[in-house]
C-alpha cells in the first residue's frame, strides 16, 4: 500500500528555486532518510507535504485513511500544561464525547420528560455510547500512561510542567504525542537533536519497530544506518533515490560522483570546443561569410538544445577548516581531581577525575542534565567547583565552541563579528576567511540574528580557527552542521596538533575522532581508551560478566534470597489481585450490557423512577469500570517490571 505519492513537485521563492520536478512514493513500512546539505530544501519539502507551505506546482497524494504525524526540528514546546495534560489533548474528541454521554445521562433522569422526548434522547445516547466504545473510549487514560512509561517517563513525571523540561525530555513528549496519534506515516526533522545517547537509542528502537512508514531528515549518520532502508538525496533542486542505509548511499554516491565529474568535464570541454567553432564560423570572410553564419546558427541551436550536466559537488563549495595552534602546549594539558558541584543545594556531580594530554582527542558522554557543560565552564574559569582541584598545564590556550553560540553578538553583521573579534585582520583577510567558510559577496553583511543554526556554527568554527588555541573545548559541535560540514570538521580535528575535549551525542562523529571516551555520571567518571564502538563493546562485556559471574558475599546472598522470596510472594499476590480485577470487570461489563438492553425495551420509560435509577446505576458502573481498568494497567506495568 502506498502511504504517500509525490509527482513533479516544485517550490521556489522570489530569489531562489528550492526544488523542481520532485517525485517519489513511500510504501507502508518503508523507512526513508532525506539527505541534503543545509539550505537544500528538506524542511521546506516537509512543510509542503504537511500543508504548512504552498507548492508552486505538482501533486501530493495521501490516501484518506492515512494519518500523517510530524515532529518538527525546532521544538516550540513552552507550555504551562503538564506532560499528562499535553498528551490528553490527543483525545479531545473522545473527552467531548464522554461529556456528551454524561450530559445525556443526566437529562434522561429528568422525571418531567415526556416519553417522546425520552425516546429521542435515548436514541442519541445509544448512538454516542456505541461510538465511544468503538473508539476505545474507556482505555484512553490507560493508553497515555502506557505510552509515557514506554518513552522513559516515570508516573511521578506526569505532573511536571512542560516549560521546565530539558530539550531531550520535550522531544520525548512530542514523540509520545506522535505515538498516541497513531500515524501511518511519520515525518521526523532532525529527531536526534537535543537527545542524549540513551534517548537516541530509544528512538532508534522505536523507528525500527514502528509498523508504519517514516521519512526522516537527519545528519546523524549512525542513526540513519540503524533505521533506514532507502535514501532520498536532495541536491541541485532535484531528488534522487538510493537503496540501502546511509553508508551504502555514501559508497554509491562516491562512485557516482567520479563518473559525474568526468562527464561534466567532458561536456564542458565539448561545449568550449563548439563555442570556438561557432565563433570561427561567424568570423569567416569573403564568399564563405554567408555560409559560415548559417552553419554557426545551426551549431548554436544544437548547442542550446544540449542537456547540460549539473556541476557536481566540489571541495571548493564547502567549508575550508584547519586548526593551527600558534604555540604548542606542554605534554600535560589538564588534570582534574575529585570535582564536585551543586546548585541551590542540589548536587549536580561529584568525584569527577580525569587527565588530558597533548594531542588527546577525548569525548565526554552522559545523560542530559548530568553536568557536562557545567564541567566545561569550571575548566574555563566561568564557574567555581565546590570541592576538588583543577590544574591547566604550561602554555595552554583554551578555545571554546558553545553549542548555543551565545558568544556570537546577534546584532553584529557577519563581517563585524569577525573584525571586532580580530581587529588586526584587514578587510581583504576577513573576506578571504569568510569565503573559505562559504560566506560570499553581500552575505558578509547579513546579521548574525538572521542566520540559521548551521551558518552560526560555521562562524563559531571560523572564530575558533582564528584564535590560535592549543586546547579546544567543543560542546555538541556537530549540532546544526550538515553531513559534508561534519566530515570537514572531523578531518580538521584529526589533523589538529593540539588537544581536544568534546561533549557529543553524535556516535558516528565520536567513532571517527575520539581516542578516549569519558562516561560521566553524577557520582564519578569512567574512562575507556577507544572510540564509541569500543566503549559499547566494553559496556556489553561488563554487563555480560556481571550476569555470568556475579560477585556477592554470603551475607548479601542470603539477603538477596530473602528479598527474592518476598518479591515472589508479592508477585503471587499481585497476580491474584489482577485476576480478581479481571473477574470484576467481566461482571461489570455484563451488568452494563444487561442494563443497556433493558433501556431499549418499549415499556422501559413508563416508570420514571426506575429510569432515573437505571441510568444512575449505569453511570456508576461506567465509573467503576474506568477505575478498575486504570488499577489493572498500573498493576500490570508494575508486575511486568518485577
Amino acid at each position: 500500500m502506498v502511504v504517500i505519492s509525490v509527482s513533479n513537485l516544485k517550490k521556489s521563492y522570489p530569489t531562489k528555486e528550492i526544488f523542481d520536478n520532485v517525485s517519489f512514493k513511500i510504501e507502508k513500512g518503508e523507512k526513508v532518510g532525506l539527505i541534503g546539505n543545509n539550505g537544500s530544501g528538506k524542511t521546506t519539502l516537509f512543510n509542503v507535504i504537511t500543508g504548512r507551505d504552498k507548492k508552486d506546482s505538482g501533486e501530493i497524494y495521501i490516501p484518506n485513511e492515512v494519518k500523517v504525524g510530524y515532529l518538527t526540528q525546532q521544538l516550540s514546546l513552552d507550555s504551562k500544561k503538564t506532560i499528562y495534560q499535553y498528551c490528553l489533548a490527543v483525545f479531545d474528541n473522545l473527552i467531548s464525547l464522554e461529556k456528551e454521554i454524561l450530559d445525556l445521562t443526566e437529562k434522561m433522569s429528568d422525571p418531567s420528560l415526556s416519553e417522546k422526548e425520552l425516546n429521542k434522547l435515548m436514541e442519541v445516547y445509544a448512538q454516542k455510547h456505541q461510538e465511544f466504545e468503538d473508539k476505545n473510549g474507556y482505555s484512553y487514560k490507560s493508553e497515555i500512561t502506557g505510552t509515557l512509561i514506554g518513552m522513559g517517563f516515570e508516573p511521578d513525571d506526569f505532573d511536571k510542567e512542560i516549560s521546565i523540561l530539558s530539550g531531550g525530555q520535550k522531544a520525548r513528549v512530542e514523540l509520545a504525542l506522535l505515538l498516541l496519534q497513531k500515524p501511518d506515516l511519520i515525518l521526523l526533522d532532525e529527531p536526534t537533536n537535543h537527545l542524549d545517547i540513551k534517548a537516541i537509542n530509544f528512538l532508534e528502537n522505536f523507528v525500527k519497530n514502528f509498523s508504519g512508514s517514516a521519512l526522516i531528515i537527519s545528519h546523524d549518520r549512525y542513526f540513519l544506518d540503524a533505521t533506514i532502508d532507502k535514501v532520498y538525496h536532495l541536491e541541485n533542486n532535484k531528488l534522487k533515490t538510493y537503496k540501502g542505509n546511509y553508508t551504502e548511499f555514501i559508497s554509491q554516491r562516491k562512485k557516482e560522483l567520479k563518473v559525474l565529474k568526468h562527464t561534466y568535464k567532458s561536456q564542458q570541454k565539448e561545449i568550449k570546443r563548439q563555442e570556438e567553432i561557432i565563433e570561427r564560423l561567424k568570423n569567416q570572410g569573403g564568399s564563405l561569410r554567408k555560409r559560415g553564419i548559417a552553419q554557426s546558427r545551426s551549431r548554436q541551436k544544437l548547442l542550446d538544445k544540449m542537456e547540460r550536466v549539473d556541476k557536481p559537488f566540489e571541495e571548493s563549495d564547502s567549508m575550508n577548516l584547519k586548526f593551527t595552534p600558534r604555540i604548542q602546549s606542554g605534554e600535560d594539558v589538564l588534570q582534574v581531581k575529585d570535582l564536585k558541584k551543586s546548585f541551590d543545594g542540589k548536587e549536580i556531580f561529584k568525584n569527577i577525575s580525569f587527565s588530558q594530554y597533548k594531542k588527546d582527542r577525548t569525548a565526554i558522554i552522559g545523560e542530559n542534565g548530568i553536568g557536562k557543560t557545567t564541567l566545561f565552564k569550571i575548566i574555563m574559569g566561568e564557574l567555581k567547583a565546590d570541592e576538588g582541584s583543577l590544574k591547566l598545564g604550561s602554555s595552554v590556550n583554551i578555545g571554546y565552541f558553545d553549542q548555543e553560540q551565545k558568544s556570537l553578538n546577534t546584532s553584529n553583521t557577519i563581517f563585524e563579528e569577525i573584525s571586532k573579534a580580530y581587529p588586526k585582520l584587514t578587510n581583504y583577510q576577513i573576506r578571504s576567511y569568510l569565503a573559505k567558510f562559504m560566506f560570499y559577496a553581500d552575505d558578509v553583511y547579513r546579521l548574525i540574528n538572521e542566520l540559521s543554526g548551521g551558518e552560526r556554527a560555521r562562524i563559531s568554527l571560523l572564530k575558533l580557527m582564528l584564535s590560535d588555541c592549543n586546547f579546544i573545548l567543543m560542546d555538541e559541535p556537530t549540532n546544526h552542521l550538515d553531513i559534508d560540514s561534519k566530515e570537514i570538521l572531523e578531518d580538521a580535528i584529526l589533523d589538529y596538533e593540539g588537544s581536544v575535549l568534546i561533549i557529543s551525542h553524535d556516535r558516528y562523529f565520536l567513532n571517527k575522532v575520539a581516542v578516549k571516551i569519558l562516561e560521566m555520571r553524577n557520582d564519578g567518571m569512567d574512562e575507556y581508551l577507544g572510540n564509541y564502538d569500543y566503549y559499547v563493546k566494553k559496556i556489553k562485556e561488563k554487563n555480560q560478566d556481571e550476569e555470568n559471574f556475579p560477585t556477592v558475599s554470603q551475607t548479601k546472598l542470603k539477603k538477596d534470597q530473602k528479598k527474592q522470596k518476598m518479591a515472589q510472594k508479592e508477585i503471587r499476590k499481585a497476580k491474584n489481585k489482577l485476576k480478581a480485577i479481571e473477574e470484576s470487570l467481566e461482571k461489570i461489563e455484563e451488568e452494563i450490557n444487561d442494563l443497556t438492553m433493558l433501556t431499549v425495551k418499549e415499556d422501559f420509560y413508563k416508570d420514571q423512577d426506575f429510569v432515573v435509577e437505571t441510568f444512575d446505576k449505569l453511570k456508576s458502573l461506567e465509573e467503576k469500570k474506568q477505575e478498575l481498568s486504570d488499577t489493572w494497567l498500573e498493576m500490570s506495568l508494575s508486575l511486568e517490571e518485577s
